[in-house]
């Protein structure tokens, strides 16, 4: 236990060290003291007593951590930066960034708190007892949907006044906006995803409204769209878990019927939504070939289009923003597919929501890191700084580089989209786009639930208390490694990519890598870290020519390993191209060094035949299920 200042009496010389208050018998004193000796004894007594009857009411005193405009703080974006924007792009941007690094600061961080402290709440009925399923969210939410669209948060990619750089300059602002937002992200992400799905269309005119809505930056025209894809069968198996029916009416429009099991933003003005189109005997298709993508509005002059919300769901975290289940009775919406191939039409959605969730993942491991770096400046334990505690700083330090790692990696794949929506984009460039989606999405929100929790014990017990918010960015951080696809659902999709390129995107990777691995070999510092990585890329190579002879279920077992292989290596060959740049830190080559010093390559290098795998697949449901009932 530690001794409390009171203990620390000189007429008490043992105190110290028992860490217990004194007793009257305690205290030693000599003949011929007399009453000095009992006047002094009873003044210390009482001295003793007053802080035992105030502790009730005492106060921690530690220093709160507190950390300036994020922008300016943020040294490897910062450097991102300089190195890719061209310099009149850079200048507007950096003085962008950093004026609204100062609004977040002083305008939406206080919303954020005030939307967690004040989550929405369904009223069903109203005083009358007719039936009006209003969502109730606070007005600092309503807020930053305003502060949102006055950003150009969504406007920003589709403005693209800096060509293919606009992509970058809004996926950083989203980074630096993601923490202090309440959540705001998600909604924004889905409304991204629809604008995406009605660009690629070529924005028809019945939804060029819409559209226009979207990617608005007046707060009092901007739209934001929900996602309605997780129905109650499944929520990534949407080809064998979506019930949702859609009925075509005379005027060419269609009317929905089903239970949305999961939607996230469920306040947002429209939706898009998967459905099985009826036929005339009222049969529908079944698997992914019966699903169609449909556009609606969520409520029809105020009032909800025919839709009912069941309940909001009762979440770990993301408190802050409504998530419901929603029974479509009849809900107006506009086929914007062709009809059986809305998994394709919005696979467009995907990509973005899972950039966005990847965004996230790097703010939450970042702002983390920056208040446990600058509370290791404030805090004193065991007579110095935490921050000169060597141990301490080589925890925070192994955050720091997987964090490094992670922000590359959604950069490269934010750099990459922004070259196919201008047309700049060559083959090689999507097909690493393709793959690189999943394997970012999937690493990252691994990296962001590990470093988060680590940082949160880098606080103590300080980081358990609610009312620090360090909870909160550890509760929001979870869910990164379920939303858009879990890590081994995108695993399987890697899977999937590799498989429909008939192997052409390993190649283009392998190129890839190789190239920047190339660019760094002159740079002596880097030589290790180089080495390593190519060795890493033998190793995978070796690992992929194996697996062209074995059976599906020895690839599946091998998939998780396999993507996050990928994920090391790619963002290995980042961090060296980022540290062999000539006004490079020591910290980017300290950086580089440390993430390519751990095993990069597949960890299970040997793969088993078609017939073992099937073999191993058994006895890991025998370990799993032992002992428990068939």
């Amino acid at each position: 236990a530690t001794c409390k200042p009171w203990q620390a009496v000189r007429f008490l010389p043992r105190v110290w060290e028992s860490c217990q208050p004194p007793s009257r018998k305690g205290i030693n004193t000599s003949p011929g003291q007399g009453q000095q000796d009992s006047a002094q004894e009873k003044q210390i007594l009482e001295d003793l007593e007053m802080p035992l009857a105030r502790r009730e009411t005492e106060t921690l005193f530690q220093e709160q951590p507190e950390t300036g405009n994020q922008y300016l703080e943020d040294a490897l974006l910062q450097s991102y930066l300089k190195t890719h924007l061209p310099p009149q792009v850079l200048e507007e941007v950096n003085e962008d960034l950093e004026r609204f690094g100062n609004r977040l600061l002083t305008e939406v961080k206080p919303l954020g708190w005030e939307c967690e402290l004040n989550p929405p709440v369904l009223r069903q009925y109203d005083a009358w007892g007719q039936r009006v399923d209003h969502i109730i969210t606070c007005s600092a939410w309503r807020r930053i949907k305003e502060i949102a669209a006055e950003e150009g948060l969504i406007a920003e990619a589709y403005e693209r006044r800096y060509s293919n750089w606009s992509r970058l300059h809004q996926a950083v602002k989203l980074y630096l906006f993601s923490n202090f937002s309440g959540g705001f992200n998600c909604p924004l992400a889905m409304t991204d995803g629809a604008a995406k799905v009605i660009e690629s269309l070529g924005i028809p005119g019945s939804l060029r409204k819409a559209f226009g809505h979207l990617t608005s930056r007046d707060p009092k025209k901007f739209w934001t769209s929900g996602q309605w894809m997780t129905e109650r069968r499944g929520g990534s198996d949407v080809a064998n878990g979506t019930e949702t029916v859609a009925k075509k009416q005379p005027d060419g429009t269609y009317h929905l019927y089903g239970f949305k099991w999961f939607t996230s933003a469920a306040d947002s003005d429209v939706a898009l939504t998967l459905a099985r189109v009826a036929d005339a005997e009222g049969q529908v298709k079944q698997g992914s070939s019966g699903l169609s993508l449909f556009f609606l509005k969520v409520r029809d002059e105020g009032k909800l289009n025919s839709i009912q919300v069941q309940r909001l769901k009762d979440k770990l975290g993301t408190r802050q923003m409504a998530t419901a289940e929603l029974w479509l009775d009849g809900a107006k919406a506009e086929l914007i597919s062709a009809e059986g191939h809305g998994v394709a039409c919005i696979s467009n959605m995907l990509n973005i929501t899972r950039i966005y969730n990847a965004i996230s993942s790097v703010a939450s491991m970042r702002r983390m890191i920056s208040l446990s770096r600058e509370y290791a400046r404030r805090r004193v334990a065991f007579g110095k700084l935490l921050k000169d505690h060597p141990l301490h700083m080589q925890t925070i330090a192994r955050m720091e580089v997987q964090t490094r790692g992670a922000f590359l990696l959604v950069m490269e794949i934010v750099r990459l989209l922004g070259l196919v929506e201008t047309n700049m984009a060559s083959e090689q460039d999507q097909l690493l786009l393709r793959l690189l989606i999943p394997v970012t999405k999937l690493y990252t929100g691994k990296q962001a639930s590990a470093v988060v929790v680590e940082a949160m014990e880098s606080f103590g017990g300080q980081g358990y208390m609610e009312d620090t918010g360090l909870p909160v960015i550890v509760r929001d951080a979870l869910v990164l490694s379920i939303w858009e696809g879990t890590t081994n659902i995108l695993s399987l999709d890697v899977l999937r990519c590799l498989t429909k390129s008939q192997g052409q995107v390993m190649a283009v990777f392998f190129s890839t890598v190789q190239k920047k691995l190339e660019l760094a070999s002159s740079a002596a510092e880097l030589e290790p870290a180089v080495k390593r990585t190519q060795d890493a890329l033998s190793s995978l190579a070796r690992f992929m020519q194996a697996a062209g002879s074995r059976g599906t279920v020895t690839m599946e077992l091998a998939a998780r390993d396999f993507s996050y292989a990928l994920a090391r290596i790619y963002a290995g060959a980042l961090l060296i191209e980022h540290a062999a740049r000539p006004d490079a830190s020591s910290t980017d080559i300290s950086a580089a060094h440390r993430w390519c010093t751990r095993e990069l390559g597949p960890v299970a290098t040997e793969l088993r035949s078609s017939s073992h795998g099937a073999e191993e697949a058994l006895v890991d449901s025998a370990l799993v299920y032992e002992g428990s009932p068939a």
